[in-house]
C-alpha cells in the first residue's frame, strides 16, 4: 500500500509537470521574442557602472577598479553622453558579445550601437555592437 505522503508527493510532481508542459511554450513565445521597438542608433559615452554614478556620481579614470568590480558583481552599466544623458545597457538577446565586452570597458569612451528606447522616464540602448573610442 503506497503512504499519503508518497500520493500527495506523487500528485504533486504530476501537477508541477503538468503546469510545465502548459506555461513552457507561452513563455517561450513571449520571452525568446526580442523585437526591437525605438530607432537604432549609434551613442559615443563613457562606460559607468549606474549604481556608483547615480549614489554618488562616480564616474572616470579614479573610479575603474570600483566599477569594474561593481559591474562583475552585477550592477548595470550605463552609457553617460557628453550631455550628461545616462542611458541604460541593455543585453541584445540575439547576440549578447557587444554587451558581454562593455564590461571591461568601465571608464572608457566608447561608441554604442542599438535600438534606443525610453520607458517610465528611463533611456536604454539594447547593445547590437560596441567599440572603444580612440583618445584625442
Amino acid at each position: 500500500m503506497i503512504s499519503l505522503r508518497s500520493q500527495l508527493v506523487g500528485r504533486a510532481l504530476a501537477g508541477m509537470v503538468l503546469l510545465a508542459s502548459t506555461v513552457a511554450p507561452v513563455l517561450a513565445a513571449t520571452t525568446m521574442s526580442h523585437a526591437h521597438s525605438g530607432p537604432t542608433r549609434t551613442l559615443t559615452g563613457e562606460v559607468v557602472d549606474t549604481g556608483c554614478f547615480l549614489a554618488h556620481g562616480a564616474r572616470g579614470a579614479k573610479h575603474v577598479s570600483c566599477a569594474n568590480k561593481c559591474i562583475a558583481g552585477g550592477m548595470p552599466m550605463g552609457l553617460l553622453t557628453a550631455d550628461g544623458t545616462l542611458y541604460l545597457l541593455t543585453l541584445d538577446h540575439d547576440n549578447a558579445d557587444p554587451y558581454n565586452q562593455l564590461k571591461g570597458m568601465a571608464g572608457k569612451t566608447v561608441a554604442v550601437t542599438g535600438a534606443v528606447v525610453t520607458r517610465g522616464g528611463m533611456k536604454g540602448i539594447d547593445v547590437t555592437g560596441a567599440k572603444l573610442v580612440a583618445a584625442r
